[in-house]
């Protein structure tokens, strides 16, 4: 019988336990078997589990599910889901398919380990049936684990497992409540979503883009990605270990151009050979955030996230979403999957954004703010900007004390004079090529 809304996870596992047409099997490597442990410990298991089981041994992983994948990937979830799905229906298809919603849990998670060395992350999948000898659903998420110990991290993963079988059956309403329903008694400071993979009928009308960007504006991710080739793919697998090159607007970001582009592809190129040998590659994203660049400006919404995204990705590059378009913070997160510099490749208004006096929420302020931001092995290349675009965007931005001379109707980032003592902070982060400006490579006669 369906639980009563709002219920906690104890409930949750108790109602399913209790529902007659719900049974399945489990298999879970890493994080111990927390979500079978649920609905074992909550009383009336019986009526739900079918099977449990715990892979950790390599070679027994491997004899089940096959060798030749990366133990904590999609590709081993998959095979995970399709082997327990096909051992359920196979065992009780004939004597209770028709009157039975089954399911198949699955899950291959990188807890901490106890150097504290990993990357907390795992993969997430259920494959289930609405209604009896129906067409079965897939959901596949990728997690990132957020809490300090491994114990905590074992129990976040419990707490998901049953919010996911149990939103399975009761919230699919929409995206929206589907999404809130998984997230129960989580958050951020405990667990990030970021890739949500769905298919069969149960999905058929969800646009599976719009919701990578409800993770992000939702707060169920710090980011997401929409990489150029159109694969849905998490973070940590575009990133990892790669030099990159962030974009960012020039301004308010209403159309995409050519020069956005531009503007990457010259930082590619710029970047020191060594660090390009030293990584997996160099990569160009251009970012977005779920909140407007300027303040006064309308809020902003999936549909025009997703526009903005399109016209990126038919320009050649992918784009990373964030939640806000904090510099620090954006710095902070791609340094989780590189060690390699990162560059944002930016306008003036960018860099003047960046050192407009406004971390009002943290303690060391404007200081603090630029400490946080180039401790991560982060530069900021800084391409000019026409003179007349400047100053629209500096009356914009409230920023008139910034003062500044032109070349041939230009203005560079050592053109830039703001008003003292911040310039002395400037010339400094210049001086220590923190902030690069990027010139123009001379003309061949």
């Amino acid at each position: 019988m369906p639980a009563p809304e709002n219920v906690d996870t104890h409930q949750k596992a108790l109602s399913i336990n209790l529902d007659a047409t719900i049974f399945g099997n489990f298999a879970e490597i890493g994080a111990g078997q927390e979500v079978a442990r649920w609905f074992l410990r909550v009383g009336g298991a019986s009526g739900t589990v079918a099977k449990t089981i715990s892979a950790y041994d390599k070679e027994v992983s491997d004899h089940l599910y096959g060798a030749g994948t990366r133990y904590v990937s999609r590709e081993r979830l998959e095979s995970m889901l399709g082997i327990e799905w096909g051992h359920l229906i196979t065992g009780l298809q004939a004597s209770r398919g028709a009157t039975t919603r089954f399911f198949t849990y699955v899950d291959t998670i990188s807890a901490r380990n106890y150097s504290g060395s990993n990357e907390c992350h795992g993969w997430v999948g259920l494959r289930f049936l609405q209604q009896p000898e129906g067409q079965p659903n897939d959901v596949i998420l990728h997690v990132n684990l957020c809490d300090p110990s491994n114990l905590l991290q074992q129990e976040a993963v419990g707490i998901l497992g049953v919010n996911l079988i149990y939103a399975a059956f009761h919230h699919l309403a929409s995206p929206e409540e589907f999404l809130a329903s998984v997230f129960e008694e989580l958050g951020l400071q405990r667990m990030e979503i970021d890739l949500v993979d769905l298919s069969g009928p149960a999905f058929e009308k969800w646009d599976l883009w719009k919701i990578q960007a409800m993770l992000v504006m939702g707060s169920y991710a710090e980011a997401v990605v929409f990489p150029a080739d159109g694969k849905l793919v998490p973070p940590t697998e575009l990133l990892y270990k790669k030099a990159l090159v962030l974009g960012l607007p020039l301004g308010s970001f209403e159309t995409v151009e050519d020069l956005h582009m531009h503007m990457i592809q010259v930082t590619l190129a710029g970047l020191p050979h060594e660090e390009v040998e030293r990584s997996k590659g160099a990569l160009g994203l251009f970012c977005l955030a779920s909140v407007p660049l300027i303040q006064k400006e309308p809020p902003v919404t999936a549909e025009h996230l997703l526009r903005r995204t399109d016209e990126v990705r038919q320009l050649g590059s992918g784009v990373m979403l964030f939640r806000d378009w904090e510099l620090y913070s954006m710095g902070a997160y791609v340094s989780r999957y590189t060690k390699s510099r990162v560059h944002f490749a930016a306008g003036l208004s960018a860099l003047i954004f960046a050192l407009q006096d406004r971390y009002k929420d943290l303690p060391g302020a404007l200081l603090e703010g630029v400490a946080r931001l180039f401790t991560q092995n982060v530069r900021l290349s800084v391409h000019p900007m026409p003179v007349a675009t400047l100053k629209r965007r500096l009356e914009s931005m409230g920023a008139t004390a910034w003062r500044y001379k032109e070349t041939n109707g230009m203005v560079y980032a050592e053109d830039l004079e703001p008003a003292e003592p911040l310039n002395h902070l400037y010339r400094y982060l210049l001086g220590s090529n923190y902030i690069l400006s990027v010139r123009p490579a001379p003309q061949r006669s």
